[in-house]
């Protein structure tokens, strides 16, 4: 079975336990292809948490969970020296922390302080971590699928504007359509009538579940994305998306007073990355310009400071977004 192939097989079962939110599992599959880390925001009860662990239980992979509080450590996340005592004598040994896994979910990250939040930007961008002078080296598949609630702010910690930027994406999760709601009730429903039948001893025969996707999958997957074709104009029409969050005022007024400070080179980085995933899900060779606006929300979504201007004027970052691709010219 090609990379592809396997790809969709995995898609395809993520959206079997993700009821109408086609839309989130295809981003956190080119998150996965990208080898980037995620910021998942959304709203109480919309799946944020169980889509990133159906991707896990779909796949040969080390799943691990941090729920992030207040009174978190940075050694909770990375792991710490610990001393043993045994009849050869007694030394000091690293034991790992959760961070070490292939696939993390930091649930509500935002609710760690800054310190807790810090830990993880080592790991997320170099991959590796470093305690007590020693450095140890994450495993060769590895991300952070972070959530967040956006309408709790008492007792959080916003992230940075710089923890922000190592993001790859921000995805937002919103409300399934209603019909899709119903397919929610029914899966779950079914679930819970296995679990209590399994509990009571009644559960019926298992049949035998398909093999998980393997990394080299995944792996396999990298490397032909890194083989997809960018054309020059393809790549002058990312950048030009990106400076035009920097110079607004070139492109129109309303940008130049909504925008107060535009993305970094990551961002042009991600439009990259993103949209050659994109495109080879679509099964292409290339990237076209429908691949760089299908990502361009959840490229830019965190890396635009909008002016208080736009805030009172209700003004979001998916708006702003809306006009950038209106007023930039297609190649």
């Amino acid at each position: 079975m090609t990379a592809l192939k396997q790809i969709e097989d995995l898609r395809e079962r993520m959206g079997q336990s993700i009821i109408g939110q086609r839309d989130v599992v295809e981003r956190l599959i080119i998150g996965l292809l990208a080898n980037g880390n995620l910021l998942i925001e959304g709203l109480p009860g919309l799946a944020k948490t169980r889509a990133v662990k159906a991707m896990a239980k779909n796949m040969d992979a080390e799943f691990s969970r941090i729920q992030f509080t207040p009174d978190l450590l940075p050694s909770d996340v990375t792991g710490t020296e610990v001393y043993h005592q045994s009849p050869e004598g007694a030394s000091f040994r690293f034991d790992p922390g959760p961070i070490f896994a292939n696939i993390v979910l930091a649930d509500e990250i935002n609710r760690a302080p800054a310190k807790v939040q810090a830990a993880l930007l080592e790991a997320m961008e170099e991959r590796q971590v470093t305690v007590a002078g020693t450095t140890h080296t994450m495993p060769p598949l590895f991300i952070v699928m972070a959530t967040q609630n956006p309408i709790e702010q008492e007792g959080t910690y916003p992230l940075p504007e710089a923890q922000m930027d190592r993001f790859l994406m921000h995805v937002r999760v919103d409300y399934p359509p209603v019909k899709d709601e119903v397919k929610v009730i029914q899966l779950v429903r079914g679930e819970e009538a296995a679990k209590q039948k399994a509990d009571a001893g009644r559960s019926a025969p298992e049949t035998e579940k398909p093999p998980v996707i393997p990394q080299s999958a995944v792996f396999e997957a990298r490397g032909e994305i890194a083989d997809i074709h960018v054309s020059d104009a393809m790549e002058r029409y990312m950048a030009d998306l990106v400076y035009g969050t920097r110079t607004p005022a070139a492109l129109s007024g309303d940008l130049a007073r909504w925008i107060e400070v535009g993305g970094s080179p990551r961002a042009s980085l991600a439009f990259d990355k993103c949209g050659r995933a994109h495109a080879w899900l679509a099964g292409r060779d290339y990237v076209d310009p429908d691949d760089v606006r299908a990502v361009a929300h959840d490229v830019l979504r965190h890396r635009l400071t909008l002016s208080y201007e736009a805030q009172g004027e209700g003004v979001s970052p998916d708006d702003v977004t809306d006009r950038l691709l209106s007023e930039v010219a297609l190649p």
